[in-house]
């Protein structure tokens, strides 16, 4: 994170400094009920960055308190994303580790009269909860003795009760002005299966409840969340307290992180995958940092775009131009930038000799030649983007191939449009050319100038090539709609072509910048027939 002052970091050395805190420890604490995607990774950046500039570290914690929703693939992809960002946790623990603790916790609430077990079904709670501008009214099994309460609960713990029947709460105060404080529920039981601990417990502890005690367990020192927990802050201290913990961390809460086109709900991502509208949490128009990797987006600039934003007590939104500012910035010198061809259109140069084809030197990136360089075929048979030829030069801004008009190939020649070929529709299917032998690139030639500079590939070397083209996945804002029905039906489009043999292989998640055009990541579709790649974002600008 950057050293730029915020209020977070204040906090935190002012803390350090008056000797409150020896040693700044974090943790990440994400359910494993969904891939993770960029909203989340603020929340992870800002942990582990925050505890490495104080000198501390982080814990991985994965919140399994709910098996309703829980699986182990989403602890494993959780564990790889966050080791793609570059963030190594101290340590990786389970909130599941902590549920005999926290029943011994539980047991020592009833004991000093803080909690009871209650009858009231989840409707009549929430009618005896009241509301902002009501308080609320106890229950009536709210003045339980401590003996029955643990009698009950310990039947709770025996799976003598179905799910709903029974509840744990927390006996706080029924008219307290923040809702959260109104007698909450600490347990409650689920009949399912836990992925980590089978069929040993039928009940399970809330999150208010389990997280300021893993906390305090852990040694936390600092329990960084956003901000729709700022009012559950007075619910954490009250566990701590009356729980009688050792550790008091201080939880301290920052603002949202929201991106423009860009869907930042869980909940919506599982119904674009469920409902098949996307081909999976990987998909590369999904905002998970699996599908952006996917994508071809790098660890630094998302770190980057997440440390540019800065840490607020305030929710924000940002444009997602500035992810893509980041994107260009990590890869305009760390990438190849090679030729390739979209939507080709054959060209022929009538006075090249048939068999021959030649090659010409050149950087692999003319802004950092560090990168080495490369040698690029040249011979009769070329092909161009259709884009950069037409019959008639329109204006004077034309900088391309037009009959009769001489342009520059790219580390290569001069060639002159002569002739066009048509097919029985009408379309022009190859540009019959002659190149001039004097214009080689790199010989200096100065006699003329073309009318502009385009690229190419030699056809006979050329790899296929499809190009994975997207916009955003969501462009209709219209609330009322499903999700699924407010799916961009052009957010994924394929064209077909070619690409330059490069001198290495193409490998997965290899990035290049295809000249003229953006940034480019090889897919893992790709195989030795058919090259697969994603557009990651394309070039500042779009003038060719």
């Amino acid at each position: 994170m950057n050293e730029s002052t915020n209020f977070l970091k204040d906090r935190i050395k002012s803390d350090v400094e008056s000797g409150l805190c020896k040693k700044v420890i974090t943790r990440f604490p994400p359910e494993p009920n969904a891939y993770l995607h960029i909203g989340h990774a603020r929340a992870l950046v800002t942990d582990f960055e925050m505890a490495n500039m104080f000198g501390g570290y982080t814990n991985l914690r994965f919140d399994d308190t709910n098996p309703a929703k829980e699986d182990s693939e989403f602890v494993d992809a959780i564990i790889k994303d966050i080791e793609w960002l570059g963030f190594h946790p101290a340590n990786i623990f389970y909130g599941s580790d902590y549920f005999d603790k926290q029943y011994e916790l539980a047991i020592k609430l009833i004991k000093k009269g803080l909690a009871y077990v209650d009858d009231l079904t989840p409707e009549q709670m929430v009618e005896y909860r009241g509301d902002f501008n009501n308080p609320g009214k106890e229950s009536p099994w709210r003045n339980r003795s401590v003996e029955e309460n643990l009698e009950l609960f310990e039947n709770m713990k025996n799976g003598m009760y179905k799910e709903g029947e029974k509840t744990l709460r927390a006996k706080i105060d029924m008219s307290s002005p923040n809702i959260n404080m109104r007698d909450p529920v600490f347990y409650r039981i689920l009949n399912i299966k836990h992925h980590r601990q089978g069929n040993k417990w039928c009940i399970y502890p809330m999150y208010d409840f389990a997280h300021p005690i893993q906390d305090s367990i852990e040694g936390i020192t600092h329990s960084l969340c956003s901000l729709e927990y700022d009012n559950h802050r007075p619910l954490y201290d009250w566990v701590i307290e009356k729980c009688e913990m050792v550790n008091v961390p201080k939880q301290i809460e920052f603002g949202r992180l929201n991106i423009t086109n860009t869907i930042m709900s869980k909940r919506y991502l599982r119904q674009l995958v469920e409902s098949g509208k996307v081909t999976g949490y990987d998909d590369p128009r999904m905002p998970t940092l699996v599908g952006l990797r996917r994508r071809g987006y790098t660890a630094n600039a998302i770190k980057k775009f997440i440390n540019d934003a800065g840490l607020s007590r305030t929710n924000i939104t940002v444009d997602s131009s500035n992810l893509d500012s980041c994107l260009r910035e990590d890869l305009k010198l760390s990438t190849n930038r090679i030729m390739a061809v979209k939507n080709p259109l054959k060209v022929t140069i009538t006075n090249y000799p048939s068999e021959e084809v030649e090659y010409v030197d050149c950087l692999n990136n003319q802004e950092n030649p560090e990168l080495g360089s490369r040698k690029i075929a040249f011979g009769k048979h070329i092909y161009i983007e259709q884009d950069d030829f037409v019959l008639e030069k329109p204006n004077k801004h034309y900088k391309r191939l037009a009959l009769g008009l001489e342009v520059r190939l790219m580390h290569a020649y001069f060639i002159k449009a002569n002739e066009v070929k048509f097919d029985d529709n009408g379309n022009i299917v190859e540009v019959l050319c002659t190149y001039d032998v004097k214009t080689k690139s790199g010989t200096g030639f100065d006699e003329r100038k073309p009318n502009g500079t385009i690229h190419f590939v030699e056809a006979t070397t050329a790899r296929k090539a499809k190009f994975n083209m997207f916009e955003p996945l969501i462009t209709n804002d219209d609330d009322s709609l499903d999700i699924t029905e407010r799916v961009n039906p052009n957010s994924w489009n394929v064209l077909e072509g070619f690409v330059e043999n490069y001198d290495n292989n193409f490998n997965v998640e290899d990035k290049f910048q295809f000249v003229r055009d953006g940034y480019y990541c090889c897919d893992k579709e790709s195989n030795n027939d058919m090259l697969v790649f994603n557009c990651i974002v394309p070039l500042k600008s779009s003038i060719k």
